[in-house]
């Protein structure tokens, strides 16, 4: 048996991930990752129901509190060394917000700190004690690319502006770049969570090279899910038509709209593989759609953004200065 990680799996993506993984692998146990224990608890209850077999429990995690990600990290390390936790060999960083402006504990823009900097110091801390073969899946999407978002119907692209990138030490106090000069509040909230998708390519991008060799990281795009809890600070019309209506027309939608518009069940599916299939034991630092491998944006190309990405988010989370760069690992 063998554990993995799901930041976020007690609803929408990750708990479709969760669920194809307990309901078709016995032999992977699931920690559900999130910050509300009630709700991850139900979450776990209705695995059970559904897959009396299945081996997942829940445990805390706030990745808005960096004292929360080093406390979880702590539980985690004591259970592998006690051998009362199987091999840890997957961590699907998942766990989204997309909201008002607000801040996380450590005094960082949410989105950015949680999106980024949560997931960021958490797989850092875990990578002493995962598996010689563990696979890191990033939950990225789409919106990073203002290439995709041109391909959107007008209606819709309006929703989702292109990343303003700008100083990693900027974008974690919600100062964006030149593009979000003008931002409505709407539009505010959608540039800073296509910002922080773009920092998630950066960071498995910069992962990718530092990893030992056997590990590997991917980042997934699982497009477009009507019904997921990303639109949960919506207008109440809009959490209507996002959550009732749409999940229900996904076919029409797929061939109207778009064809990169799942249910959650197939992008939990498609989530799920990266951390399981055989046939991706060596995929090591790509950007998949679903099921296929794609180019991420131009910008995401940019390898000293990243490189500054990496070392400024170590020293925003309390690593040491120059934590894990190249040669740290070929030592």
């Amino acid at each position: 048996t063998q554990t993995i990680i799901i930041t976020g799996g007690n609803a929408g993506l990750g708990f479709a991930c969760a669920q194809h993984i307990v309901s078709s692998a016995p032999d992977r146990h699931v920690i559900i990752a999130a910050r509300d224990p009630q709700r991850a608890s139900k979450a776990v209850e209705q695995m059970r129901q559904q897959t009396p077999r299945a081996s997942v429990e829940t445990t805390m995690l706030d990745l808005a509190s960096f004292d929360s990600i080093r406390s979880f990290v702590d539980d985690v390390r004591r259970r592998l060394e006690t051998k009362t936790l199987p091999p840890l060999s997957g961590v699907v960083c998942n766990a989204g917000f997309q909201g008002a402006r607000s801040l996380t504990t450590d005094g960082f823009e949410r989105t950015f700190g949680v999106n980024h900097l949560g997931h960021y110091l958490l797989v850092n801390l875990l990578l002493p004690v995962l598996t010689p073969t563990t696979r890191i899946v990033v939950v990225a999407s789409g919106v990073h690319d203002p290439a995709q978002l041109e391909t959107l119907p007008a209606a819709l692209a309006s929703s989702m502006p292109v990343p303003a990138w700008a100083e990693p030490a900027m974008l974690a106090q919600g100062q964006l770049g030149p593009d979000a000069d003008g931002d409505d509040a709407t539009a505010d909230r959608g540039r800073r969570y296509s910002t922080s998708k773009l920092a998630n390519v950066y960071f498995t991008y910069g992962l990718a090279h530092r990893l030992p060799e056997g590990m590997t990281v991917n980042a997934f795009d699982p497009g477009l899910m009507p019904g997921t809890g990303l639109a949960r600070e919506y207008p109440a019309v809009m959490r209507f038509v996002w959550k009732r209506i749409l999940p229900n027309i996904v076919p029409l939608l797929r061939r109207l709209v778009m064809p990169n518009i799942h249910t959650t069940a197939e992008s939990g599916a498609a989530l799920a593989r990266l951390v399981m299939d055989p046939a991706l034991a060596k995929t090591n630092g790509r950007y998949l759609e679903g099921l296929k491998e794609i180019r991420s944006s131009a910008a995401s190309y940019d390898a000293d953004r990243a490189e500054q990405l990496w070392q400024v988010s170590a020293r925003l989370t309390g690593l040491p200065d120059g934590y894990l760069n190249s040669k740290h690992v070929a030592d």
